[in-house]
């Protein structure tokens, strides 16, 4: 088989690296489209539970795992048969994670990044480091899939629209035609800078939004926040090389709404809770799933500070969680500041 063709139906069989609640849900939503799915564990006596119980316990209970999804902490076994290969690693572990399993993947395997996150220290997008890490050349297709989708619901079947990006489209339409089911339907682009970047920083302005219910807040203020985040989302995504348009649709304002104000999301959970007055060590210490938007954060000031770029909203996230800026001080030295003209460019 071909180097990036996605193969046909009737002998597909698909690994995905990581067993947590997105990696989980989309093993049980695409268990219809192929032959067999591998489900990568890293920690071995969660495997082993799974497998024993048919479902996922510690990241999403009460969803039977269907009979052709095996789950497994040998990532060798899990993928050695694989046509396409999804990765759902946590944004802090991609690069050493898939650098380990490298020697494993099939030559012939495509891959799809589902990791949102921009790496610390080299700024990356994910697709960026999991080229890297796998020693791809430039021309060799990663997809990414992306979109306002929460596990529990795609899991439970509930319909979903997803964004996968690729700048080898007709890649992202293979992906898009063998991904589709009657309750996800994804839509294909080749913008995947605009939709990662978009992936990344909605957690960010997602942690504000629950500061704003943690603090006793009400909807005007949510829905400026959601705005006028989604507007420094753009600006760092345009100048990035990605586009507006991209940003107006699934990959950025769709996904910020969700992750924003639904009450699945753990990155606005964090942001009630230090709303609240609770120090952020210690919500990340009570929390089993990863909050992604915190590194993110750093991240994103970062690459705010090198590109010279106005990001408000985000220079304050960035002082509340790592300087211990009061939420309360933030928020009115953001409502102080001189008046403009409504615009993305600052």
């Amino acid at each position: 088989m071909a180097v990036g063709v996605v193969p046909n139906a009737s002998r597909r069989k698909l690994c995905v690296l990581g067993a947590g609640s997105w990696g989980t849900a989309l093993s049980v939503a695409l268990s219809s489209r192929f032959e067999a799915v591998n489900l990568w564990a890293h920690d071995a006596e969660n495997a082993a539970a799974i497998n024993s119980e048919r479902e996922n316990l510690r990241y999403l209970p009460g969803i039977p795992i269907p009979p052709n999804v095996r789950i497994d902490a040998d990532g060798e076994t899990c993928l050695k048969t694989a046509d396409l290969v999804i990765s759902v690693i946590p944004s802090s572990f991609l690069r050493k994670t898939l650098t380990v399993l490298r020697p494993h993947l099939p030559f012939h395997a495509s891959f799809v990044s589902a990791t949102k996150g921009i790496e610390e220290g080299s700024l990356l997008r994910m697709s960026v480091v999991a080229r890297e890490a796998l020693g791809w050349p430039v021309d060799r297709p990663i997809a990414v899939i992306s979109g306002p989708t929460f596990a529990r619901e795609v899991a439970e079947g509930q319909p979903a629209a997803v964004i996968v990006a690729c700048e080898n489209l007709s890649f992202a339409e293979d992906v898009q035609r063998a991904f589709a089911t009657p309750t996800l339907r994804f839509y294909a682009t080749s913008d995947v800078t605009g939709v990662e970047t978009g992936a990344a920083l909605k957690n960010v302005i997602a942690i504000g939004a629950g500061m704003c219910k943690g603090l006793g807040l009400g909807s005007n203020s949510v829905a400026a926040l959601i705005t006028r985040g989604l507007a420094e989302i753009m600006r760092l995504a345009v100048r990035l090389g990605g586009t507006a348009q991209t940003l107006s649709g699934l990959a950025g304002l769709g996904d910020l709404v969700l992750t924003a104000t639904g009450d699945l999301s753990r990155n606005r959970s964090v942001g009630i809770r230090l709303g609240r007055g609770e120090r952020l060590g210690a919500i990340l210490g009570s929390m089993t799933m990863v909050a992604e938007g915190v590194g993110t954060c750093a991240a994103a000031f970062e690459l705010g500070r090198r590109l010279d770029l106005d990001l408000p909203i985000i220079s304050k996230m960035h002082e509340i969680l790592f300087d211990e800026k009061d939420p309360r001080v933030a928020l009115r030295e953001l409502m102080e500041r001189p008046l403009k003209v409504e615009s993305i460019a600052g």
